[in-house]
């Protein structure tokens, strides 16, 4: 598995990893053209992907997705070593990332790679063209998790 910086359009085929991870297709291009990309490949096929944005000397990882059939196999813990590693040579003391309060996994996995929490936006996916369910769960809140680098 190769991760590295993508500087290309976004093809459809990662444009459905980053729906995978965030259904709201408007957000994923509102903060796109301002992010920094991040894949991993198996070959010729994109199994993973991550988006990082800096505002403000905040680094946010916006969205990471990785192929169904290719988690649990340790790559968004490798995307987000990679991850933390590029922004902390850009100056970055700490990442901030957000995920739903549905999101069981995700905040597991979070916190297995150094994430604290740090904050909730309440009725954050409010907004969202179609209800959010995970886990049997219904995603409304925001939880904010920060990692030190």
């Amino acid at each position: 598995m190769n991760i590295e910086v993508y500087d290309k359009e976004i093809t459809p085929e990662l444009m459905d990893l980053l729906l995978s991870a965030d259904p709201d297709k408007k957000a994923i291009l509102s903060y796109l053209p301002s992010s920094e990309v991040l894949v991993c490949r198996d070959s010729d096929i994109f199994v993973g992907i991550a988006v990082v944005v800096e505002s403000a000397g905040i680094f946010e990882l916006k969205n990471i997705a990785v192929l169904n059939e290719y988690q649990r196999k340790g790559i968004a813990k490798s995307i987000i070593g990679k991850v933390k590693q590029l922004a902390k040579e850009s100056g970055a003391k700490t990442l901030e990332v957000g995920t739903g309060n549905s999101s069981l996994s995700q905040l597991a996995l979070y916190q297995k790679c150094g994430f604290r929490m740090h904050s909730i936006k309440s009725g954050f996916f409010d907004s969202y063209p179609e209800p959010i369910f995970e886990n049997g769960i219904r995603c409304i809140d925001m939880v904010r998790l920060r990692a030190e680098l």
